[in-house]
């Protein structure tokens, strides 16, 4: 069936130009790296990331390439370990958080009438308040542990999702594909999941890297504030935030730091060469800029 009938985008419709921008590839690159480095950190580590019996304070130099922190505990083998606690629970919450909003937001759209009012009340509820307030006030209520962070951000972060779902299945519920599959006789769930999914997981999944970054911040952030890891974790966060003690010794927080840096700046470009990709709107650009 032609695509124009499905709503579903042609083959050929793919835009490789986008991918091949050194932005996206040096966020390709990057994560990628990030991720192995999480899956390896036990073999790339040369210390025990809590042991502290090194010299405390130690400048970066050969034998502790990143220094050496107030307690005598490595920091490069801190930030690797880092890379296990902190990116695999940002991919967790924003998993959660696409799954959750993601479904709401469709019912919301979908279904209409109490539904949506009840669904768009709690979320222009949570955007009522700053993210990062609403966040703090949440954890604390829980209790600093690092379950308590994520459960926190996954308060705040559902709701746009819900938002940007609802919008994008009211644009394509009364598209002629989605009433002729309904007149066939397709279940409301059998056309939420063949006709209407299709058409809107590409701008979620968009959205979804590009909140990889403000997720992995507000998480730090929460754990930075003391309300999310507790010692003697190697959190990325908590790592800055004991740098913060020894301001002099600048290397205590300039590495974690450089890491939440370029992992948040890797999601984002990702983020933004997907959302190049998927747009029809904005391929020829991309194509102009990578001739």
């Amino acid at each position: 069936m032609p695509a124009a009938v499905t709503g579903r985008p042609a083959a050929g419709g793919r835009r490789p130009e986008a991918w091949r921008r050194p932005q996206a590839v040096a966020g390709a690159l990057v994560a990628l790296a990030w991720l192995l480095i999480a899956a390896a950190a036990p073999l790339l580590a040369p210390y025990d990331p809590l042991a502290q019996e090194l010299p405390r304070l130690a400048e970066p130099g050969p034998g502790h390439w990143f220094g050496t922190d107030q307690l005598g505990r490595d920091i490069l083998s801190r930030v690797l370990y880092g890379a296990r606690v902190s990116i695999p629970l940002t991919l967790l919450l924003v998993a959660l958080s696409v799954l959750i909003g993601g479904f709401l937001g469709g019912v919301a759209g979908y279904f209409g009438r109490w539904a949506d009012e009840v669904i768009m009340r709690f979320a222009d509820l949570v955007f009522a308040f700053p993210t990062i307030i609403l966040a703090m006030v949440v954890a604390a209520a829980l209790g600093a542990s690092l379950t308590n962070a994520v459960l926190a951000v996954l308060v705040v972060a559902w709701a746009s999702y819900a938002r940007v779902g609802r919008g994008l299945v009211l644009a394509v519920r009364e598209r002629e594909f989605v009433l002729s599959g309904r007149l066939l006789g397709f279940s409301v769930w059998r056309s939420l999941r063949v006709d209407v999914l299709p058409n809107v997981v590409g701008p979620i999944l968009v959205l979804a890297t590009l909140d990889m970054g403000t997720a992995l911040l507000l998480l730090s952030g929460l754990s930075f504030l003391g309300l999310g890891a507790k010692p003697p974790s190697a959190e990325w966060g908590a790592m800055v935030a004991s740098g913060m003690e020894v301001f002099d010794s600048w290397w205590v927080a300039t590495f974690p730091g450089l890491a939440i840096l370029t992992v948040v700046l890797a999601f984002n470009f990702l983020g933004d060469t997907l959302r190049d990709a998927l747009d029809p709107r904005t391929a020829r650009a991309v194509k102009e800029r990578a001739l």
